[in-house]
């Protein structure tokens, strides 16, 4: 004979507190990108009103922007450093965690932390000798130079080897036996199988890519500028041009918004799946 004791549910109340911290965070996260949206779309003499709304609606503030800066080539120029620099990041990733899940070495554990402890050292540490070699190479000023030193991904080696390591052997045996080579078993066997983490690692890539600051103004000049340093064109000694400023602020959050709609099914799953948090 077996009982079944059933638990008590939890108290409205508590509910509702819970409810309410989550509804609070969620509107915390999500104001200052409708102040952003809501600024840009003011009159540009109503920029510095605290009204909530933007009221009446006016696009000077986008048309002022694109007679001061070139957005559209800032903006090319940004998602191509941003994609490339997430694709060619992704493909190291996939190719070094596949060696480190399905392969034994000699000083491979070693190898591995110390590939993955590099996710420790900040940028700025390694920035001088990065710049010194990209200067001997002729890439100062040039996007190939903002991309080249972003190309190993830590993260990535972490979050995917995570994955693989989980990746069922019997298949990667099975396909062994068939006479595949290790190239053909990585690309026909484990890679589609591992689609969720990559999407999610893309996305975290690109964002990544795409909000850097401080390297391309290391790098580049205004002449071939990404977004973020042509937001400096808006700042002055004698103030912000705030308006114009938000307008191409909120241009450069569409492309990560879009990105992030289309992938977001698969973050979470893959997260899970991987153990990080």
């Amino acid at each position: 004979m077996t009982t079944s004791q059933s638990l008590a549910p939890e108290p409205l109340w508590r509910r509702a507190r819970g409810h309410a911290v989550l509804v609070a965070i969620a509107l915390g996260c999500i104001f200052p990108i409708y102040w952003l949206l809501a600024t840009s779309l003011r009159r540009p003499d109503d920029v510095g009103s605290l009204s909530p709304l933007p009221w009446p609606l006016s696009l000077g503030n986008y048309v002022d922007a694109t007679e001061k800066v070139d957005v559209i080539r800032l903006l090319a120029n940004t998602f191509a450093v941003s994609g490339v620099s997430a694709a060619g990041q992704l493909l190291v990733a996939l190719l070094a965690s596949y060696a480190f899940a399905m392969y034994s070495f000699r000083f491979q554990r070693l190898i591995y932390l110390a590939f993955v402890g590099t996710w420790l050292v900040p940028f700025q540490v390694t920035m001088l000798p990065n710049y010194v070699l990209l200067y001997q190479m002729g890439l100062i000023n040039n996007l190939v130079g903002v991309i080249v030193p972003t190309l190993c991904s830590a993260l990535g080696v972490l979050m995917l080897r995570q994955h693989m390591a989980s990746f069922p052997k019997e298949l990667v045996a099975a396909a062994t036996l068939d006479g595949r080579s290790s190239w053909s078993i990585l690309w026909t066997v484990v890679v589609p199988n591992l689609r969720p983490a990559l999407a999610a690692l893309s996305i975290l890539l690109f964002i990544n890519a795409w909000n850097e600051y401080f390297w391309p103004a290391v790098v580049l000049q205004r002449s071939n500028a990404v977004v973020q340093l042509g937001l400096r064109s808006f700042m002055g000694t004698e103030g912000n041009d705030w308006g114009p400023m938000m307008a191409v602020a909120g241009l450069a959050c569409l492309p990560v918004f879009a990105l992030y709609v289309v992938l977001q099914r698969h973050i979470v799953n893959a997260f899970v799946r991987s153990g990080l948090k």
